[in-house]
């Protein structure tokens, strides 16, 4: 997790363990362009299965999408909190949620071994930013701002959700959240693209 602030701002960079494993879920069940806003895949790529006899009788691939759905809106909701709570092997927060239910259970073991993959990766990234300096992009593009507009900051919280996604690109979610691509940091002038429209909405 980093964090960059000032007098007013808060910036935090991060990634969700419970968005990682939504992210499987979804890719592993097909559903491509559930959700809102509608991420690119994952990277590594999740190999897709086959779910219909899992959820035939509970309102088939239909019901996982909109069921999945509903989670993912709760999931950016709720970050950085886990809402609602994965507990296997009942997950009884998913009792109105029977498709993606049987969903979770039939794969949570493959998703969480993949999502802990993709946090070990996400930690080196972070290791490798503050050694090389990229760490301090966030704050440049604020100061910058700051200095065009002549004034002190707004006060702002921004959170910035970092995932391991292929395509290398940023979605801002109105008021105060941005999920992208975790390497998107790696390119500084495609990062700034993204990221300075929604600075100057803020500050």
């Amino acid at each position: 997790m980093q964090h960059t602030g000032g007098p007013g701002w808060r910036i935090t960079m991060d990634t969700s363990g419970p968005m990682l494993i939504a992210l499987y879920i979804r890719d592993v069940s097909g559903l491509d362009g559930a959700g809102f806003p509608a991420l690119s895949h994952a990277a590594p790529k999740v190999r897709h299965a086959d779910h219909s006899h899992l959820t035939a009788e509970v309102g088939g691939i239909s019901a996982l999408k909109t069921e999945w759905e509903a989670w993912w809106e709760q999931l950016v909701k709720a970050h950085p909190q886990m809402s609602p709570e994965m507990s296997p092997p009942g997950f009884r927060s998913f009792a109105n949620s029977p498709a993606l239910r049987r969903v979770l259970q039939a794969h949570f073991g493959a998703a969480l071994t993949w999502a802990r993959e993709r946090r070990k990766e996400y930690a080196e990234l972070e290791a490798e930013r503050v050694a090389g300096g990229s760490a301090h992009l966030l704050e440049d593009i604020v100061e910058d701002r700051l200095l065009e507009v002549g004034r002190n900051s707004r006060d702002f919280d921004l959170t910035i959700i970092e995932l391991p996604l292929d395509e290398q690109r940023a979605w801002f979610l109105e008021p105060d959240k941005i999920i992208m691509s975790h390497d998107l940091l790696s390119q500084p002038e495609v990062f700034r693209s993204y990221v300075q429209p929604v600075v100057e909405i803020l500050v």
